[in-house]
C-alpha cells in the first residue's frame, strides 16, 4: 500500500522524501516497480480501466448498472457485477452526473379547441416500428433568452424519429418536428400520434396535418402529465444528463448541442432499461421486420 501511494504521488513529491516519510527503502520502492502485478492486482487495475473508460464515454452520465451493461455488451465472454462497478467507481470517485428527481413539465391548452380523447391510455407498448408515437415540447435557457424544443418518439424503440427547436412556441416547432418524423420514416395506416392538450398541437394547422396521413390522434387527459409519461422522461434524460450541465449563448448553440445529445449519442448509443440496454438504433437493428420473398 505504501509503494502504490508513492507511485500515485511520485509527480507531486519527491521519492526520496516519500520513501523517508513512510520508512521505506528507495531500492525496495524501485524493485516494486519492476514486479509483474499480481493476477489479482491486474484483474482490478483492467476493471478499472473498463469502468473509467466507459464512464468517460457516456458523458460522466452512466451509474454503476449501464456502465456493467456496457462493458459485458463489449465483451460478450465477459461478466462483471454492478458491485464490482459502483466499488470501482467509489475508488476512483467517479460519480454519475444524473440527478434522481423526475419532475414533469406542463403546456398551456387552448379552451376554444376540443381535445382528441386518450386512446392511448398509457399503454407504452408496441410490437412494431412507427405504430405509436408520442410528442411534446420542453424549453431550455441560453444567454439571450428561452429557446423551445419539440421532439416525436418511436415508443416501439424509444427512438427520437423528429425534433425541431425554436425560439418561438408557435405551430412551426411541432409541425417541423411532424414533418421531420414523417418524411424519415414514412410511416404506414393505423400510427397513434399522441401528445398533451397544448394549443400548437390542437391547432387547425397541426391537425389537418394528421387528418391528412389518417392518424388516429390521441390527447392526454387535463392535467395528467402522466399520460405522455415516455415522452417526459426523455426531455428528463436531456436535461439532467446533458443540458443543466452546459450553457448555451443562443439558438444556434442550443441547436448543436441537441444534435450531439439526440442524433450521435441517445439514438446510437444511449442504453435503455426498456430496450434491454440497447440503444434505440441497435434496438431497431435487432428487431427489423423479416422482408417476405415473393
Amino acid at each position: 500500500m505504501k509503494y502504490q501511494w508513492i507511485r500515485q504521488h511520485r509527480e507531486a513529491f519527491s521519492v526520496t522524501v516519500m520513501c523517508d516519510v513512510l520508512k521505506v527503502s528507495d531500492s525496495g520502492y524501485y524493485d516494486w516497480l519492476k514486479r509483474k502485478p499480481s493476477p489479482r492486482v491486474q484483474r482490478t487495475q483492467k476493471i478499472h480501466e473498463d469502468v473509467r473508460k466507459t464512464f468517460e464515454q457516456s458523458g460522466g452520465i452512466y451509474g454503476s448498472r449501464k456502465i456493467a451493461e456496457a462493458i459485458e455488451q463489449q465483451d460478450q465472454l465477459r461478466s462483471i457485477c454492478r458491485n464490482t462497478v459502483s466499488k470501482a467507481m467509489r475508488e476512483m470517485s467517479l460519480r454519475s452526473c444524473v440527478a434522481k428527481t423526475f419532475k414533469p413539465t406542463t403546456t398551456q391548452a387552448d379552451p376554444s379547441k376540443t381535445p382528441a380523447p386518450n386512446v392511448l391510455n398509457q399503454d407504452f407498448q408496441t410490437d412494431d416500428p412507427d405504430q405509436k408515437w408520442v410528442t411534446d415540447i420542453t424549453y431550455l435557457p441560453t444567454d439571450t433568452g428561452w429557446v423551445y424544443l419539440a421532439v416525436v418518439l418511436d415508443l416501439f424503440s424509444r427512438k427520437i424519429v423528429g425534433w425541431s427547436i425554436s425560439q418561438s412556441l408557435a405551430t412551426d416547432l411541432v409541425a417541423d418536428a411532424l414533418r421531420q418524423a414523417i418524411e424519415s420514416r414514412q410511416p404506414g395506416p393505423g400510427l397513434i400520434h399522441h401528445s398533451d392538450r397544448g394549443s400548437q398541437y390542437t391547432s387547425d394547422r397541426y391537425q389537418s396535418i394528421l387528418r391528412g396521413l389518417k392518424v388516429t390522434v390521441s390527447m392526454s387527459r387535463k392535467g395528467c402529465c402522466y399520460d405522455n409519461a415516455v415522452c417526459e422522461r426523455f426531455f428528463w434524460s436531456l436535461k439532467n444528463e446533458w443540458a443543466n450541465h452546459r450553457s448555451y449563448a443562443n439558438l444556434e448553440e442550443t441547436r448543436q448541442s441537441m444534435f450531439q445529445y439526440i442524433e450521435l449519442f441517445y439514438n446510437r448509443y444511449r442504453l435503455h432499461q426498456a430496450l434491454g440496454y440497447v440503444s434505440p438504433d441497435a434496438f431497431e437493428t435487432d428487431h427489423a421486420p423479416v422482408m417476405k420473398v415473393a
